[in-house]
């Protein structure tokens, strides 16, 4: 008879756990998991900080370094000393909508202690967001840092990469071909145009 109750009792416990677990179910709405597909992008650089290695940056920087001691005695005047073609300009920010800019400099590099200011200018006055430029500062030889510069084909600097939906556009190389302006609605609107090392 103990056994019998005993069994009684386990199966009224367990038959009532099992309907309040069923109750509980039927009342919760049930999350369906859908997989989006990421867009693509241009490449995203990995969160690296640039770095002061032998008074040089080295790493992921933003224009704001550029504007600080002891960068700054060359940053802030070529900046601001550079007229910016405005008719140009206006022309780029037309096709700047959607485009990403990767650009590779040295601070230890004439060329892009030259071409950095005035680029930073003509976005600007085209209307472009710092957000749309990533600044990545590299080492004399160019490969470092490593995760920022590895895949890039960086070989002189300033290299100005401009991506849409993820796609090279071109890139503008050290020094302009016709000028800085002009060089860049190229790239970005599509016409032909080789840097100053393509043939």
């Amino acid at each position: 008879m103990k056994k019998i109750l005993i069994a009684i009792i386990a199966l009224a416990t367990i038959s009532c756990g099992t309907q309040k677990t069923a109750q509980d179910n039927s009342t919760k709405p049930v999350k369906e998991t859908v997989n989006t597909p990421e867009l693509k992008k241009a490449p995203e650089p990995e969160k690296s900080l640039a770095q002061k290695v032998n008074g040089h940056l080295l790493g992921k920087a933003t224009k704001a370094d550029l504007m600080n001691n002891p960068y700054n005695s060359w940053f802030n005047s070529r900046y601001d000393a550079y007229q910016v073609d405005s008719s140009i300009a206006q022309e780029i920010g037309t096709y700047m909508k959607d485009v990403d800019v990767r650009l590779y400099m040295g601070t230890w590099c004439g060329d892009s202690k030259r071409e950095t200011p005035m680029f930073y200018k003509l976005m600007e006055e085209a209307g472009v967001s710092e957000s749309k430029i990533t600044l990545i500062t590299v080492d004399r030889s160019k490969s470092k840092p490593v995760d920022l510069v590895e895949g890039y084909n960086v070989v002189r600097v300033p290299t100005i990469i401009f991506y849409r939906d993820g796609q090279e556009l071109g890139r503008y190389v050290e020094r302009p071909r016709e000028s800085l302006e002009k060089d860049i609605l190229k790239i970005v609107s599509g016409q032909e145009y080789k840097h100053s090392y393509q043939n």
